[in-house]
């Protein structure tokens, strides 16, 4: 079996490839890697089918390689793990997840010492040294008892800081009622303790671990979130905040029931930092992301840069650059001040803030961006694609770029990540194949639903007559 690191980490179906076996050898390799005099990783896991025991075979395959390992006690939110490596300043980390993908799968993500996701130099480097070593491997027990292995606590270092980045006196000011949907994921109780001290009441949906997410893949986009839609409906709550399995990424829903994506939310804080909280940088967006972003950092005449999908490029910028905040349209959204990493519960509290640093509700606050800077509605849909088609379709749309969409001319074609075309209004339609995932995604914004779905619909007819 081919292990190949996508855009964050190697993510494979349980028992199929993502076996024991095969995490033993890709641990070798990562050990491979990073060994050396004074190397420390630490691991952590969620709550997905046997993440526990992944995280243990790790831990024996590394202290076996010399490895000195700081094993998470329990199950934690992959911002945990990247947080212990910036503040005990270690070699790197891993967590076992497959993020937002099917409750089928599982997966390894690498954090590197820079407390981020490793960049394609260190994935690479890893997926030439598997299977080239036999295996090293030492029983957890031995481990623990030599030193070599150590569980740690992770929470208590990760709320604290938590508390000192927000705004606590605004914060305590508010008085908001607030739905958290878990999605069955390891994020579960972390935003109600965070504003625990706060007259802001946190009700949560979907907690508790289930390894089968209650049927959907844990994912923040709209069609896995019609239950959180219909909570809404009945007027109970000023904003939902939804994180994915690993709780480093977010979505959002409105009073009305109605979806926020992660590029609006992105548009907001941007807003939020700029306007009430006074801070400066660059900004990142990636391809897919909102044309709002664009038109945001043009009137502060902000310096933005766009990525290829994957927030390794966004985390190899806020490592050169002073990056105000970067983000991807599937939720992962970096932020100053912090570290190159994804957080999807430090993103909701945020959220929460800036309403009660305005006053105003989620609905007023997109009410008032959207007459300033206009409309804009995105949309996606993924499709199973053939192997043997992804090839033919990306050549097709190579040789035969579109020059119209709907009959909208194409002023603007981007290749560097798929194929995104952009009209003349600033609409757009992109088709790209998945880092992680045999899938072919398909992208629109446009200045009304209606048209954003009409393009998903063009896009996909263009895929299927390959």
């Amino acid at each position: 079996m081919a292990v190949k690191f996508g855009t964050d980490g190697w993510r494979a179906i349980i028992s199929e490839d993502f076996t024991f076996e095969n995490v033993r050898m890709v641990s070798q390799a990562i050990a491979g890697h990073f060994k050396g005099k004074g190397v420390t990783f630490a691991i952590g896991y969620d709550w997905r089918f046997l993440s526990e025991k992944y995280a243990e075979l790790v831990a024996e395959v590394l202290s076996a390689n010399g490895i000195k390992v700081l094993l998470s006690e329990k199950a934690v939110p992959t911002p945990l793990v990247s947080l212990a490596i910036k503040n005990k300043k270690l070699s790197g980390g891993i967590m076992i997840t497959a993020s937002h993908n099917p409750p089928s799968y599982n997966g390894i993500k690498i954090k590197a010492p820079y407390a981020g996701s490793a960049d394609q130099g260190i994935t690479k480097a890893v997926e030439a040294l598997l299977g080239k070593n036999p295996v090293k491997s030492v029983p957890i027990e031995e481990g623990i008892k030599s030193g070599q292995v150590e569980k740690i606590d992770m929470k208590t270092d990760y709320m604290k800081f938590i508390s000192s980045y927000i705004d606590k006196a605004v914060l305590k000011e508010a008085r908001l009622n607030v739905l958290v949907d878990c999605m069955h994921g390891v994020g579960d109780g972390y935003i109600k303790e965070i504003l625990a001290d706060t007259k802001i009441q946190i009700t949560q949906m979907r907690a508790g671990r289930d390894p089968l997410f209650g049927g959907i893949n844990p994912e923040p986009i709209p069609k896995n979130l019609e239950a959180v839609f219909q909570e809404m409906k009945k007027g109970k709550y000023d904003i939902a905040i939804v994180n994915d399995g690993d709780a480093d990424r977010i979505g959002a829903v409105t009073p009305k029931g109605e979806f926020i994506g992660a590029g609006q939310i992105m548009a907001l804080l941007l807003l939020h930092f700029v306007e009430d909280k006074k801070w400066t940088g660059a900004v990142v967006k990636t391809i897919t992301n909102t044309t709002l972003i664009e038109r945001i950092t043009k009137k502060y005449k902000m310096k933005l840069h766009e990525t290829p999908v994957g927030f390794k490029y966004i985390c190899r910028l806020m490592l050169d650059e002073d990056i105000l905040i970067g983000g991807e349209e599937s939720g992962g959204i970096g932020v100053k001040g912090y570290m190159p990493e994804r957080d999807g519960m430090l993103l909701g509290v945020l959220l929460v803030e800036m309403m009660a640093h305005r006053k105003k509700g989620i609905l007023q606050i997109m009410d008032d961006v959207e007459k300033e800077y206009g409309s804009f509605r995105y949309a996606r849909i993924d499709m199973e694609y053939p192997d043997d088609k992804k090839k033919m379709l990306m050549e097709h749309l190579k040789n035969n770029p579109l020059k119209e969409v709907l009959g909208r001319p194409v002023k603007e074609l981007k290749s560097y990540d798929g194929y995104k075309f952009i009209m003349e209004d600033d609409s757009w339609l992109t088709l790209r194949l998945s880092g992680t995932e045999p899938i072919l995604r398909i992208y629109a914004e446009a200045s009304s639903d209606k048209l954003a779905k009409e393009y998903l619909e063009f896009g996909k007819k263009i895929a299927l007559t390959i």
